[in-house]
Parts: structure tokens; sequence; C-alpha cells
């Protein structure tokens, strides 16, 4: 429900999000790369599996910046109302 105390312009940090998950990704590889290596078999697929999940999560956050913003009420839209909790209940009754 929107009552009109919300931020008229807040935003995800998506871009933020996206470099955070970049560096992920990159250190994920490189420890998957790594134990590998050295033959530590369990934190190599623990490293793989981490991998995917954050190539998952990138690929959902460039589906979200591409999508661009998303409509957001103008300051011309006046608040909804909150609802009268006596109302409410007489409506329930």
């Amino acid at each position: 429900m929107r009552t009109g105390s919300e931020p008229t312009t807040a935003r995800s940090a998506l871009r933020a999000r996206l470099w955070l998950s970049v560096w992920g990704l990159v250190w994920a590889i490189l420890g998957t790369a790594a134990f590998a290596l050295v033959g530590r078999t369990g934190w190599a697929v623990a490293c793989g599996v981490l991998c995917l999940i954050v190539t998952v999560d990138l690929t959902m956050i460039l589906r979200h910046i591409r999508q661009g913003p998303h409509y957001q009420p103008g300051p011309d839209i006046p608040p909804y109302q909150p609802l009268d909790h006596r109302a409410r209940e007489a409506k329930r009754r």
C-alpha cells in the first residue's frame, strides 16, 4: 500500500550488485581452478557450485538492468489513503 511516506526516487543499487557479483565470480573461478590443481576435489566442487549460483545471480541482475526503471507514480499522483480500521472491522461483521 502506498502511503506517501516512501521515497519517490528510490532505486536499487543494481550496478553495485553487478560489480560485486563479477568480483565474486572471478574469485570463485580462481578458487575452483586452484583447488582442482592442488587436488582438493571437495573445495573445487564447492567453488564450482558457487560459480553457478553467482552466474544465476548475474543473469538476474542483468535482466533487471535491461528492464529499465519500472513505473512509479510521480509527485502529481496523491498517495493512497490508509484503510480505516473501523470500516474494515464493520465490513467483516
